[in-house]
């Protein structure tokens, strides 16, 4: 079992896709998150989510074998890799899940969709948010794309 939370941080002021916030992903391993860490490992999290689901979407439709993610402006990250029996994500720390496709681009359409709701419709993220979700959810099984 997989799950991926995005959060923005608090005291920002008005929405903004430039908004700092945190990601987390947990496991039956372990999680990986980018809160609390010294120094600071939070970032962009709009740009970041948007990076995530391009690259992951970009993994998945093809044959490399590994996928490091990194967000935007942090050191905060973590990898996929394929194995015989689906996917590892890996963190810092070590191995954080063993899952399949289907239930990771589930988590991850998942926690874009409510992060999501946040970002007004007017910012100049919005676009680049909607036109990538757009692109990811027929991953999603069951066509919810």
């Amino acid at each position: 079992m997989i799950t991926v939370q995005f959060t923005v941080r608090p005291g920002q002021g008005d929405a903004s896709g430039f908004d700092l916030g945190d990601m987390a992903v947990t496991g039956d391993f372990g999680t990986a998150d980018s809160a609390g860490h010294v120094p600071d490992q939070g970032m962009m999290i709009y740009l970041s989510v948007v990076q995530l689901l391009d690259g992951l979407g970009d993994f998945l439709r093809g044959n490399t074998r590994v996928l490091t993610f990194t967000g935007a402006d942090t050191s905060f990250g973590f990898v996929v890799r394929r194995t015989k029996n689906g996917l590892s994500v890996v963190g810092k720390n070590g191995v954080v899940a063993r899952t399949t496709a289907p239930e990771l681009v589930s988590a991850v359409l998942n926690a874009a969709e409510v992060l999501g709701r946040g970002l007004p419709p007017e910012d100049p993220v919005t676009p680049d948010w909607k036109a990538t979700l757009a692109t990811f959810r027929p991953l999603v099984p069951g066509g919810k794309g």
